[in-house]
């Protein structure tokens, strides 16, 4: 949405009615800030892209360095980040440039759901649909009454019920997918049922991949980039500020500077929430952070907490294979990404690079003016730091986590609360601490630096 633009007449008459210059001065102030919280989108065609500083948005631009050391150890190509749409930090490593092409891996499964979520509001099939409506029967090896519980919202979900556990479990010939579950009862990160998408895409549309998405996405957005078939996969390679722009587009709800690329909002609201009982933290192949327990690829086991627990709790991001990444975060207008190699090979738990780069971010992402201080503007009510003192409010007596964590991501501190509790803080080591508190299925994070 461009900024409405008021004439410069209207500006002498609202000079007239005020008392003095100060308050001209003051409405100035206003108009700029409304102008400073609207989101840009860069051109379709071309390379500007509109920036921001760290120090206009009174950040802490010392974590710059830290962070681009950081992206170089673990063997990152590329880490763009965004606010409100503008650029305010964008690295390259290595021969790795703008212009150079690398594969989303799983993070590609956004883009996937996103083509889904457009050919249901096009009528040209329903999430609800049975999968074999556009597989054919037979598409896999169950019974044919198991596979027909099957719909095209399991595949968004990943709650086929076909057995993951199979030597090859990005295999889609119908001997591969065997029958494990009834569809909706089991949830298991099993690529082979997500990669269907396209064939069901393909038989709903009459295009390929490729053509739905330049057609549908691609020229709304300036995106480029393919769907190249990689073994079993397809799999989407495109710049790095492409993937910004789809980062960007998620951010504004599937809709680019007015023109609508997803228009069902409830669609995209289901998209990024939870989309079933058996991982809180999935959507529609999304990603999703400050729920209460969550479940990882090749394990059945449920974790306590946020997936993420540095990361903002309205965090949704994409996850691909050797940490590709599409983070977004609408209540701070927030997009990253990242592409490269495996920041941190043979790791059990996928998200552990993403939780270090939200310690970075956390430090960035501050307003510290004093040793020892609250970065946010409006702390919350039930942590606050007096002193060198941590004072946690809790008078309904509720169960409460506290975890602290410094830059790195390491946790310094874990500890149950039951009732209102004050921490000593005078031995804590110095730098930015970050400090969450989980309660209530909610996550309240506070950011403190001590020196």
């Amino acid at each position: 949405m461009k900024p409405k633009i008021i004439p410069f007449v209207n500006y002498i008459i609202i000079y007239k009615s005020m008392k003095n210059a100060l308050y001209l001065f003051s409405f100035f102030l206003i108009i700029n800030e409304g102008r400073a919280q609207q989101m840009y989108f860069p051109p379709l065609l071309g390379s500007q892209w509109d920036t921001l500083s760290p120090v206009s948005l009174g950040w802490c631009e010392d974590y710059l360095d830290s962070l681009d050391q950081y992206l170089l150890e673990t063997d990152s190509k590329a880490f763009i980040l965004l606010k409100d749409g503008k650029i305010v930090h964008e690295k390259y490593l290595g021969n790795f440039t703008k212009d150079s092409l690398w594969y989303w891996a799983s993070a590609g499964k956004s883009l996937t759901s996103t083509l889904i979520g457009i050919a249901q509001q096009e009528g040209l099939l329903s999430i609800s649909n049975v999968s074999s409506t556009f597989l054919g029967p037979g598409w896999t090896n169950a019974p044919i009454d198991k596979e027909n519980l099957i719909t095209i919202k399991n595949q968004l979900c990943m709650t086929t019920g076909l057995d993951d556990n199979v030597p090859n479990s990005d295999c889609t010939a119908d001997s591969c997918l065997l029958y494990e579950a009834d569809a909706g009862t089991r949830w298991a990160y099993h690529n082979a049922p997500y990669t269907l998408l396209d064939v069901v895409i393909q038989s709903a549309t009459g295009l390929s991949m490729n053509s739905f998405l330049q057609t549908r996405v691609k020229v709304k957005t300036g995106m480029t980039g393919l769907y190249i078939q990689t073994g079993d996969n397809n799999v989407f390679f495109s710049t790095a500020r492409s993937m910004a722009r789809f980062g960007l587009l998620a951010l504004n709800r599937g809709i680019w500077n007015g023109d609508s690329v997803l228009k069902d909002q409830n669609y995209f609201s289901e998209m990024v929430n939870t989309s079933q009982d058996l991982n809180k933290s999935y959507g529609y192949l999304w990603w999703l952070n400050g729920k209460p327990s969550y479940r990882l690829p090749e394990t059945q086991f449920e974790f306590t907490g946020s997936i993420i627990p540095n990361g903002p709790s309205d965090l949704f991001c994409a996850l691909g294979k050797n940490d590709q990444k599409i983070h977004v975060v609408p209540s701070k207008g927030l997009v990253w990404i990242r592409m490269g190699n495996s920041a941190t090979p043979n790791q059990l738990v996928p998200v552990v690079f993403d939780n270090q780069i939200w310690a970075y971010l956390n430090g960035l992402i501050c307003n510290a003016t004093s040793s020892l201080q609250q970065i946010e503007k409006n702390p919350s009510p039930l942590i606050q730091i007096e002193g060198n003192s941590l004072k946690i409010e809790n008078s309904q007596h509720e169960l409460m986590n506290l975890i602290s964590t410094d830059v790195f991501g390491r946790v310094l501190l874990r500890k149950t609360i039951i009732g209102s509790t004050t921490i000593d803080l005078m031995d804590w080591a110095e730098g930015l601490h970050i400090i969450s508190l989980e309660s209530n299925n909610k996550v309240q994070t506070i950011r403190w630096i001590k020196q």
